[in-house]
């Protein structure tokens, strides 16, 4: 059974696919659209909806409101995450995921989509400000294919999926993290790294401020960025040092206890190029050969370590059905909707409660409630709803029935006394049904 997530009407679907028509066709003329080269491909699409009037229609209205609304209630996720999810022709739909991320790390984000041409969906990247507003970070480009991201700041992440109207489609999307840096030597490895940024010295008299990474005896020492060689020279904590500024970044990098410097001060080195060789000059003499690795910013030290560090990424394959994918399910017993990092308790389900399938990742699917409330449950726990949970004879003279599960939606039909229909599920104090013709509706 397809979504029970009251789409337009017919007719409303008709003169908006019309004025879609007409919309595409301008848009791709030299026209008085007013589009600014700095907006994204999302924010692009909105102008062109609102200077062609297609925000005054309920499609094309919906579809602003919905784009925004799924931004304010963005579902929570642990990354590396993949979910496959389907957007409907005849359905405005859209998603959003919130995740946290660290100063040095940096987002890779991946999407697919069948079919690949006609097929638009955007795909942006939003950081939430202290203020509690949400800043426009990035935006994959037209192609929508890919989006990589440097995080300049420890907070908490939101990326959006919205498609464009009246265009049906399947997507994989794939969000992981790494370093946004290289690594500092030709092989790279965790066990390598040992000894931390904050850890004590001197007694506890000061705190280490970077990593030291250790390798043989002059092994070289790599440039993890493009950038200037900015100073060479030596002191007594680091020794023989060499301090780097990547480009376009407003840190620099220290490179510490070198047995000796290869780059010289001034000079421009391309990710790769050998900048020393490892050793334990200034103050670590009586330790193995290491580099001694730090980032400065104005504000003083931070932690390199996101900067660099080797990240092995294994998504968790999806292992439920994609066939009910824009369908509605109930579940079949008590259930809890959670958010998905980690599967924490966020609204408890009566058995029966209808829900819509969304997408799929691992052994859950995304669904949304009849009321909007978007989260995830596990697929043992929904069953089809083609599969009536018992019979009822209707009682009342006449009984409305609702598009959705509220006295204010739009009356499909009115039920007379003694008709039988098959309830399917519940939501509050509503019944879905389907009656002699399967004809669906919410009566209370």
């Amino acid at each position: 059974m397809k979504a029970l997530s009251a789409p337009l009407s017919s007719g409303a679907i008709a003169l908006t696919v019309l004025a879609v028509a007409i919309f595409v066709l301008s848009s791709c003329k030299t026209g008085p659209i007013n589009l600014f080269k700095a907006a994204s491909p999302h924010e692009q699409y909105e102008r062109k909806l609102v200077n062609s009037g297609l925000h005054k229609s309920a499609m094309g209205l919906s579809w602003i409101n919905e784009g925004r609304e799924r931004l304010e209630k963005a579902v929570p996720i642990k990354l590396p995450y993949l979910e496959k999810g389907y957007f409907a022709a005849e359905e405005v739909g859209a998603a959003a995921f919130s995740f946290r991320l660290t100063k040095g790390q940096e987002l890779q984000a991946k999407l697919s989509r069948v079919p690949a041409d006609g097929f638009m969906i955007y795909m942006d990247l939003w950081e939430l400000q202290d203020n509690g507003t949400l800043k426009l970070l990035a935006a994959a480009d037209t192609l929508g294919l890919a989006l990589k991201t440097s995080i300049s700041r420890t907070a908490t992440y939101v990326l959006r999926l919205q498609p464009e109207l009246l265009i049906a489609g399947s997507y994989t999307l794939e969000l992981a993290y790494g370093p946004s840096l290289a690594y500092p030597l030709k092989t790279s490895g965790r066990n390598q790294i040992q000894s931390f940024f904050g850890d004590g010295r001197d007694a506890n008299s000061r705190k280490h401020e970077g990593i030291d990474v250790f390798a043989p005896l002059r092994t070289p020492v790599l440039a993890i960025a493009a950038g200037t060689i900015t100073r060479v020279n030596e002191n007594n904590l680091g020794g023989r040092v060499v301090w780097m500024r990547p480009d376009g970044q407003d840190y620099t990098l220290y490179y510490a206890h070198l047995d000796e410097q290869i780059a010289r001060e001034g000079e421009r080195v391309n990710v790769g190029d050998t900048i020393g060789l490892i050793g334990n000059t200034g103050n670590a003499k009586n330790t193995a050969p290491h580099l001694h690795f730090g980032i400065y910013t104005s504000g003083g030290a931070v932690d390199p370590l996101p900067f660099i560090a080797p990240v092995s990424i294994k998504f968790r394959e999806v292992a439920v059905s994609l066939g009910v994918l824009h369908t509605s399910m109930r579940t079949s017993a008590a259930a809890v909707l959670s958010d998905y990092a980690p599967m924490s308790g966020a609204a408890a389900l009566k058995q029966g409660t209808v829900v819509h399938i969304n997408a799929a990742t691992g052994n859950n699917y995304r669904v949304n409630l009849p009321d909007g409330s978007m989260g995830y449950l596990k697929a043992s726990q929904l069953v089809p709803v083609t599969r009536p949970m018992e019979r009822y004879t209707v009682r009342e003279p006449e009984t409305p029935v609702f598009s959705r599960p509220t006295t204010i939606a739009a009356v499909k039909q009115t039920l007379k006394a003694g008709e039988v229909v098959s309830i399917l599920g519940t939501f509050g104090a509503y019944r879905l049904i389907s009656d002699a013709n399967k004809q669906t509706g919410w009566i209370k």
